[in-house]
């Protein structure tokens, strides 16, 4: 997602701590919390921003989603409540942070990029997703409401695994491990995109295969960004330097076995990219070879033909093949038999 002039005007000259929201106005906005231990649930639609206070019971953890960012009144409420810094709030409203992690008393701050994949236009939809860990609860502040977390309420609702046994970190982990497991399935779709342009660019390469080799680049560049810094996060996360991390340290540990990978598939890719667009370059340049051959060998057969019909056509009168009557016959004969003799000659030398 390119971030236009407008957007970065609206942060320029304003002191830290200042909450602008920067990207485009929804009219979608939404807080659900889904509260939970090992003996039941409840889902509750907040319509109040007041009732999240009432979330902060230890005794249960608690899910907040908030869907919805142009609210800034909303997210500096809960961030009232919740006493979150003022520079957390500034970060999460503006939508074009680089994954990162921040560690507070109270609370992990972490930011990242949760992938979508449009399989009409075939790119890479980037969003900023934003999360904060306390002791009982854990916040996810996002633009839109996609369905990417639907399996993790599942699991809540149906007490499937161990994520109702398990603390806050251990639904951290579950958030995070599902927008990683997104990433492989763009990248298995990735993997099907460039299989098509390998064996479009072999045997039919046109400048649509340029175009679509330069949107696949993109795709991948857009994927780096968002797999480099969360390679970091998962690493500081992985390290158990918090005391908000207990249960779900192993288990961020394999998440981050899982971006490790991606990335090595990311810059695969990548390589073959490359590859893809330099078998382009080079098959084109055969094309035109081979079309300069095929020209150059009917210029070359014309060549004593054209010498034959210039001779005869300077029109002098002593010419003694002028008054015989087998000479034109005879002159188209001999065109014929250098022509056919050139044809041969160039098959026995194998330039045809």
């Amino acid at each position: 997602m390119k971030r236009s002039k407008k957007e970065i005007g609206k942060k320029v000259g304003a002191p830290p701590g200042t909450l602008i929201y920067t990207g485009d106005k929804r009219e979608e906005f939404e807080i659900t919390a889904i509260d939970y231990n090992a003996s039941g649930y409840r889902k509750i639609k907040v319509k109040d921003i007041d009732e999240c206070a009432s979330f902060k019971d230890p005794s249960t953890v608690t899910w907040i989603d908030v869907v919805g960012l142009h609210r800034v009144d909303a997210v500096e409420k809960i961030g009232k409540i919740y006493n979150l810094h003022p520079l957390v709030l500034e970060d999460i409203l503006n939508i074009h942070q680089r994954s990162k992690i921040e560690y507070f008393e109270d609370y992990i701050f972490i930011v990242l990029k949760m992938l979508t994949y449009d399989d009409k236009s075939h790119e890479i939809e980037s969003e900023q997703v934003s999360m904060v860990l306390g002791d009982s609860f854990v916040f996810t502040f996002r633009e839109r409401k996609l369905d990417i977390f639907d399996p993790i309420r599942e699991r809540i609702e149906n007490d499937k695994g161990a994520i109702r046994k398990r603390g806050a970190d251990y639904l951290l982990h579950a958030l995070i491990d599902i927008i990683v497991d997104h990433y492989y399935i763009i990248l298995e779709k990735l993997g099907e995109e460039i299989e098509g342009l390998e064996s479009e660019v072999i045997t039919n390469p046109s400048q649509d295969t340029v175009q679509a080799i330069h949107k696949f680049k993109s795709n991948l560049i857009t994927m780096r960004r968002s797999a480099w810094p969360l390679r970091e996060v998962l690493s500081q996360l992985s390290k158990g330097d918090s005391h908000l991390i207990t249960e779900a340290l192993i288990y961020f540990r394999d998440v981050y076995d899982h971006t490790i990978q991606a990335i090595d598939t990311v810059e695969m890719f990548r390589d073959m990219a490359s590859s893809l667009l330099d078998i382009y370059l080079s098959s084109i340049s055969n094309k035109t070879n081979e079309i300069m051959k095929v020209l150059t060998i009917i210029a070359t057969i014309f060549i004593p033909l054209t010498l034959i019909a210039g001779i005869y056509g300077m029109n002098f009168k002593y010419m003694p093949e002028l008054e015989w009557k087998y000479g034109y016959p005879m002159v188209l004969i001999a065109m014929l038999v250098i022509g056919i003799g050139m044809v041969v000659y160039f098959k026995r030398k194998k330039w045809m």
